[in-house]
């Protein structure tokens, strides 16, 4: 479980198998324990590299500000380091937008992308968007990391059967940095890079689950703006879906990754 100097703070990073780079990155408040449903997985084929991103799990979390393009270049910089790209990519979430900051500006480096419930931008142009992340930047501050920990664990994997799944995506996040996880969510807003879709040229596969924060259409949407992108639907699934589907999820990533290794 190496660690690595780049751009003058440590980042933890962890990598396992053989073969073409595969590099997943990670959604907001997640580390690399919460891709172990999908690193023993892919390792079988592929040399799997996880890390956690500045402000998060055992990487430094220096004072912010943040934003995707800082994200983006200590991505720039791990790859570079380990010698791992072209890479394929899986991002969830947060690690979505990395991925397409990364697209965009250093396409040299990417050999596929998978878009996990994720998107282009994340700009608030409701009343109702301002307003959640405004009452999740409280919660933090005034309750703590372990009370948004609780809600987002149980707005995440709310269905019977999911309660030992639920406790422990619950203890994890808990341990994230309140400040840090307030400079990463701020990160996030007003962030695009949608003008410049017709410009990635590498196969994308965009996931969706059915029950997401944001509709399957808004997937479609941009999709049908990008050269060489496609959509596919998981049912049942919330905005962690490599968690709460792990086997339809993994086996439909490892059926695109085959055709673009």
């Amino acid at each position: 479980m190496p660690d690595i100097r780049i751009n003058n703070i440590t980042l933890h990073y962890e990598t396992t198998g053989q073969g073409h780079p595969l590099l997943f990155l990670n959604g907001l408040g997640m580390s690399v324990g919460d891709w172990e449903g999908q690193a023993g997985y892919f390792s079988k084929d592929y040399q799997v590299i996880t890390f956690d991103c500045r402000g998060q799990g055992a990487s430094e979390k220096p004072p912010g500000p943040y934003s995707i393009s800082l994200f983006c270049d200590d991505t720039v910089g791990l790859l570079r380091s380990v010698k791992a790209w072209p890479t394929h990519l899986v991002g969830l979430s947060m690690g979505g937008m990395i991925a397409f900051q990364l697209a965009v500006s250093h396409p040299e480096l990417v050999r596929s992308m998978v878009i996990v419930n994720s998107g282009p931008e994340l700009i608030l142009r409701t009343l109702t968007q301002k307003l959640e992340f405004l009452k999740r930047r409280l919660i933090v501050r005034i309750f703590g990391m372990r009370r948004m920990a609780e809600i987002l664990a149980g707005r995440l994997f709310p269905e019977k059967g999911q309660e030992a799944l639920r406790r422990e995506m619950a203890r994890r996040w808990a341990k994230n940095d309140k400040n840090a996880y307030n400079n990463s969510l701020q990160a996030l807003i007003g962030w695009s890079v949608s003008k410049y879709l017709g410009e990635i040229r590498c196969p994308t596969l965009v996931v969706s689950a059915d029950r997401d924060y944001t509709p399957v259409s808004y997937k479609q949407s941009y999709v049908s703006r990008m050269p060489d992108a496609e959509l596919v639907e998981i049912s049942n699934s919330r905005h962690a879906t490599p968690m709460d589907q792990p086997e339809i999820f993994n086996r439909i990533v490892s059926e695109f990754l085959m055709k673009h290794s």
